[in-house]
C-alpha cells in the first residue's frame, strides 16, 4: 500500500514512551494555528511511501519501543495506516496515534473512512486539536493543554474517552 507522506524520524524519544519510529503523514484539515508541522497540510505535498518499505525499516531497528503516526492528520489515510499498524503489532511494537479530531469525533463516525480500524490498531491516542492559547511546554507528548493521552483500547471497550498519564 501507499501513503503519502512528509517524512520519518527513525529513533524518536518525543513523540511517545520509548525509542520511536514516527511517520509524518501528509495531508490535514485542520490547520491548526501555530502547528509544530504546517509542512504536511497540502494533502499534494510531501512524497509517496510504500508500506511494506516502512515495515522493513521499522525491523531493521532492534531499539524500538514503538512506532507513532503523527501528521499531517493520520485519521486522512486510516485504511493504510490500519494496515501497516496490523503488521507493526504483529512484531509486538506498541502504536501511538495524533490526531485533530477528538475521540469522540472518531468513536462516533468509526465505520467511515476506516477509522475504526486504526483505533483498533492504536494503543494510545492523542487527541484533540492544537490550541495556541493552550499551548503547554509542561505536559508529555502534547502540544496544548486541550489534548488527552488516552488508552484507546480501553476506550473502545468502554464507549468513552479514558485518560492516562503517560
Amino acid at each position: 500500500m501507499v501513503l503519502r507522506i512528509s517524512g520519518i524520524a527513525n529513533d524518536s524519544i518525543v513523540d511517545g514512551p520509548g525509542i520511536r519510529f514516527t511517520i509524518f503523514t501528509q495531508g490535514c484539515p485542520h490547520h491548526c494555528e501555530g502547528c509544530h508541522n504546517p509542512q504536511t497540510h497540502d494533502p499534494d505535498g510531501g512524497k509517496d511511501a510504500d508500506t511494506e518499505e516502512l515495515l522493513e525499516k521499522i525491523k531493521s531497528n532492534p531499539l524500538l519501543d514503538g512506532v507513532t503516526f503523527s501528521g499531517g492528520e493520520p485519521f486522512m489515510q486510516a485504511k493504510a495506516l490500519a494496515s501497516l499498524g496490523r503488521e507493526i503489532k504483529a512484531l509486538g511494537l506498541n502504536i501511538v496515534t495524533y490526531t485533530g479530531f477528538t475521540f469522540e469525533e472518531l468513536y462516533n463516525n468509526r465505520e467511515k473512512n476506516s477509522w475504526g480500524e486504526l483505533l483498533d490498531v492504536t494503543d494510545h491516542l492523542v487527541d484533540g486539536p492544537f490550541i495556541l492559547e493552550k499551548k503547554d511546554w509542561e505536559i508529555k507528548f502534547r502540544g496544548s493543554s486541550n489534548q488527552r493521552y488516552i488508552d484507546c483500547p480501553a476506550s473502545l471497550a468502554a464507549g468513552h474517552a479514558i485518560e492516562i498519564e503517560p
